[in-house]
């Protein structure tokens, strides 16, 4: 089965990736804009299945559609609200709103293999869903977070955040006054709600907040070395896999 992710936002691209890995699908290639998807389309073999986000750094999704003729299924993931996803059932598009819950997930992707060959591919009726989304929805991240400080709750402001990380299965904020607290969250969780073009998850125990990058070192096997204004505890090393991605997020 031939899958492809389409979504501008590249950690989402790869939670979903290793979302869809866990329930045994390959989704080796993802686009992230308009153009990029064109481009791909006019010289590839088209795929099976598309997961499609609706808003793009470049536009909406439907564009692909109607500069290609496409007849790949579509599972639209999506932060529109319930009232547009009454359209995407109309049309007999499957949907999964952000953040993408595992159940859901899982349910969609049985629901396509169990798909018939006559309703292998759909037919999207772009129009009438366009003419619900006139204004796109703006994506809401985290602006804060609150910590139990003995028998206190703390507020901690996400522009005041240098670090999140792991450490013995617990996962810390580190703020630029230099003190650490507790989230009752994994960083997987956190995904989806940190503004990515502030924070980057450099590897499987660290995002870093770009406002609080000081310098960046060439390290050992091809990766990166971080270091923030504040934090000195653990060295914060970009994963190799991860470097190209991140200098792209630097630009």
């Amino acid at each position: 089965m031939n899958i492809i992710i389409i979504e501008d936002e590249k950690p989402s691209a790869r939670r979903l990736q290793r979302m869809l890995k866990s329930l045994d699908v390959e989704a080796e290639t993802m686009l992230h804009s308009v153009e990029e998807s064109i481009e791909w389309f006019q010289n590839n073999e088209h795929p099976d299945l598309i997961f499609l986000d609706i808003q793009l750094s470049d536009g909406l999704s439907f564009e692909i559609f109607e500069a290609i003729d496409i007849n790949s299924a579509v599972i639209f993931t999506t932060a529109y609200d319930e009232y547009a996803l009454q359209a995407f059932k109309l049309n007999s598009i499957d949907y999964l709103l952000k953040p993408i819950d595992e159940d859901d997930l899982k349910k969609a992707v049985i629901k396509f293999k169990n798909r018939t060959p006559q309703r292998q591919s759909v037919t999207l009726d772009f129009d009438d869903i366009k003419k619900l989304l006139v204004n796109p929805i703006e994506r809401e991240y985290k602006k804060r977070f609150s910590v139990k400080v003995g028998q206190h709750l703390k507020l901690i402001n996400i522009d005041d955040i240098e670090c999140i990380y792991s450490e013995n299965k617990g996962t810390y904020v580190f703020t630029n006054e230099g003190r650490n607290y507790l989230l009752d969250l994994t960083l997987d969780q956190l995904e989806d709600e940190l503004e990515p073009h502030v924070f980057y998850r450099v590897s499987r125990k660290f995002y870093v907040n770009i406002n609080a990058i000081k310098d960046i070192i060439s390290y050992t096997n091809s990766r990166l070395q971080i270091k923030l204004n504040h934090y000195n505890e653990q060295e914060i090393i970009v994963a190799r896999e991860r470097v190209k991605d991140f200098k792209n997020w630097l630009e």
